[in-house]
């Protein structure tokens, strides 16, 4: 009989053990994926927002038609500039309106409470450099009262993406000994179960390999088999929030959210496998000691 009948065999016989192994695994992985998740999607929108390409020229009130004209196409021949869109006070309300959903306060603010803008795009291979250089320019322009670029919420995006990859290891670490320690237990339990037979294969002369190895492929299985059930669930989470995802929020931040790509999901299922044959393969050189 193979190692891999024979693990099947001692899996159909304690299935109530391992179907416990794996649901627990399954919630420790949740908590990891869950988190990678988060990354992801925050570095999705750092990345959208440091490659936009994009700069709001606030005006000021006094700002007359002429200047804002001849500022408008000093903007169109400027190298790298793909479009201008002159937003007016009135637009700029209407605009925001549509986003928050909240008309109706809105409408009760004064038109002077939203500044006339020009929107300026950028092709997004010139984005960084001409940004800087064109916000310095329109900064000092007596039409200009002020030049957001955006690039300080990319830089807040940064430092938010940093200490969540420092949060998600610090996770992997607690994931990986709940993993270990799950797997190790399980595995020490359904030996005890199958000590006669272990005996029996002992005494005819099997070695502590032959012994060992399905052991270590339920454990293998275990590690794996739960971390695809907390991708299969984190998947039908994200399934959920993402139906009801507001689209106009997906537009104000520049990018909606998305689930992880398929190389990190199937690295998961790959360390859940790893993991759990160390701790089977731990536990069971330890206990083989007959």
């Amino acid at each position: 009989m193979t190692p891999v009948e024979r693990a099947w065999r001692g899996g159909r016989n304690d299935w109530r053990l391992h179907v416990l192994s794996v649901f627990s695994v399954a919630v420790a992985f949740v908590c990891l994926a869950s988190a990678l998740l988060v990354v992801v999607n925050v570095d999705a929108v750092r990345e959208r927002w440091a490659q936009t390409g994009r700069a709001s020229v606030y005006l000021k009130a006094a700002a007359t038609p002429e200047q804002v004209s001849v500022l408008e196409k000093a903007l169109r021949a400027s190298e790298g500039v793909t479009d201008v869109r002159q937003v007016s006070a009135d637009q700029a309300r209407r605009e925001l309106g549509g986003l928050v959903n909240e008309e109706t306060l809105l409408s009760a603010l004064p038109v002077e409470a939203f500044p006339a803008s020009l929107e300026v795009m950028l092709r997004d291979d010139l984005a960084v450099a001409r940004l800087e250089k064109l916000a310095a320019q329109l900064a000092q322009l007596p039409a200009v009262e002020s030049v957001e670029t955006y690039q300080a919420w990319s830089e807040r995006l940064a430092a938010l993406l940093a200490g969540g990859v420092t949060a998600a290891g610090i996770l992997a670490l607690v994931v990986f000994a709940a993993v270990i320690s799950v797997v190790s237990s399980t595995i020490r339990l359904s030996l005890q179960r199958r000590r006669v037979e272990v005996e029996v294969l002992k005494l005819v002369g099997a070695t502590d390999s032959y012994v060992r190895r399905p052991f270590v492929l339920e454990g293998a299985a275990q590690g794996a088999s739960g971390a695809f059930l907390a991708i299969a669930l984190l998947g039908v989470l994200y399934a959920i929030v993402h139906s009801r995802f507001d689209q106009r929020l997906a537009l104000l931040i520049g990018s909606g959210p998305s689930f992880l790509p398929w190389h990190v999901a199937l690295a998961i299922v790959v360390l859940g496998a790893l993991l759990g044959a160390l701790a089977a393969h731990t536990s069971i050189r330890k206990l083989l000691v007959l």
